[in-house]
C-alpha cells in the first residue's frame, strides 16, 4: 500500500502523518531479546504458553523471571528445573539446538541445555587446573633442568613467560594427555548416547567406575557434591581470565605481585612514617 501526501498538506497534519508512520513501522519489527522491567513487580496470573514453529521464539515468548537478573526475564529454556540454573543467559544461547555435531545429525546424545551443561563442566575442570598451575610454581616452586632442557627450562613463575621456555616434548605431553581424555570422553557419550550425563568420566562413586577415594554420597549429598562443582568450575572461569589479564599487563607472576603489596614501599623506609600518628 502506498500512503500519499498532498503536498499542501499544513505542516501540523503532515508531522502527524510521519509519526504515524514510524509508529506502524516499529511496531511491525520485534526481535528476540531480554525482557527488562523496572519498578515494582506486580502480581499477575501466570501467562499462557505461547507456541511458535520455531523453538527459539518459542523460549522467547514464553519468558521466566531471572534469578541472576531481577531485573530482566530469561527464556523459557531456562524454567529452574536443571541444577544450578539461575535464569542468566542474556544472549539467548539456549535457545539453539546444539549438540555433538562431531558425531553425526543423527546420533541420539545430549542436546541444547545438556550439551551447554557439558562444555561448561569441561571447560570450567580446564580452568580449576589452569588456575592451580597459575599460583603452584610461585608458592612450591619449579621442577629442575638439565643440561637436555636447559638449566632454567622450568624456572620462570609466570606461567604467560614459561610457556616459551619450557621445551616441546614436555608441550607435547601435555597436548596428548589431553587429547586421550577427549577422546575417552568421546566414546562415553557414544556408548550412553541420549542417556549421558553432562560432565561424567565414569570417575567417582558408581558401579564401574573409578573410585580410589571410596566416595559414598547419599542421593541429597551426591547432588549437593555436584552443584559445588558447578559453582567451583564458575568461580574458575572468571579467576583463570583475571589471572591471565593480570600477568599479561604487568609481566609478574601473580604470586609475586601479592607478595610485594606485604612489603613496605621503598620512599617509606627511606623516609619514615611522614604521617601524623593514628591515621
Amino acid at each position: 500500500n502506498t500512503f500519499v501526501i498532498p503536498y499542501h498538506t499544513p505542516p501540523i497534519k503532515m508531522k502527524l502523518a510521519i509519526s504515524a508512520l514510524l509508529v506502524g513501522s516499529a511496531a511491525a519489527f520485534s526481535a528476540p531479546t531480554m525482557i527488562f522491567s523496572g519498578g515494582k513487580a506486580k502480581a499477575k496470573a501466570a501467562p499462557k504458553k505461547v507456541s511458535t514453529s520455531s523453538p527459539a521464539a518459542d523460549a522467547w515468548a514464553n519468558t521466566v523471571p531471572s534469578q541472576a537478573l531481577p531485573f530482566a526475564e530469561a527464556p523459557g529454556t531456562l524454567d529452574g528445573s536443571m541444577l544450578g540454573d539461575a535464569g542468566f543467559d542474556p544472549l539467548g544461547f539456549s535457545t539453539i539446538d546444539v549438540g555433538p555435531w562431531f558425531l553425526g545429525e543423527d546420533f541420539d546424545g545430549p542436546r541444547g541445555l545438556q550439551w551447554y551443561r557439558e562444555a561448561e563442566l569441561i571447560h570450567g575442570r580446564i580452568a580449576q587446573l589452569a588456575w592451580l598451575g597459575f599460583i603452584a610454581p610461585g608458592l612450591f616452586g619449579t621442577l629442575p633442568g638439565n643440561e637436555w632442557t636447559g638449566v632454567d627450562a622450568y624456572s620462570y613463575t609466570n606461567p604467560l613467560e614459561a610457556l616459551g621456555k619450557v621445551p616441546g616434548a614436555a608441550l607435547l605431553q601435555i597436548f596428548l594427555f589431553m587429547s586421550f581424555l577427549e577422546f575417552r570422553r568421546i566414546n562415553i557419550i557414544k556408548e550412553e548416547g541420549a542417556n549421558y550425563m553432562p560432565g561424567d568420566l565414569r570417575i567417582g562413586q558408581g558401579e564401574g567406575r573409578w573410585n580410589p577415594f571410596g566416595l559414598n554420597y547419599t542421593p541429597e549429598e551426591y547432588e549437593e557434591k555436584r552443584f559445588q562443582e558447578l559453582n567451583h568450575c564458575r568461580t574458575a572461569m572468571v579467576a583463570i581470565f583475571a589471572l591471565w589479564a593480570q600477568c599479561l599487563a604487568s609481566g609478574e607472576s601473580v604470586v609475586d605481585q601479592i607478595g610485594a603489596s606485604f612489603v613496605a614501599p621503598e620512599y617509606y623506609a627511606k623516609a619514615g612514617y611522614f604521617l601524623p600518628e593514628g591515621i
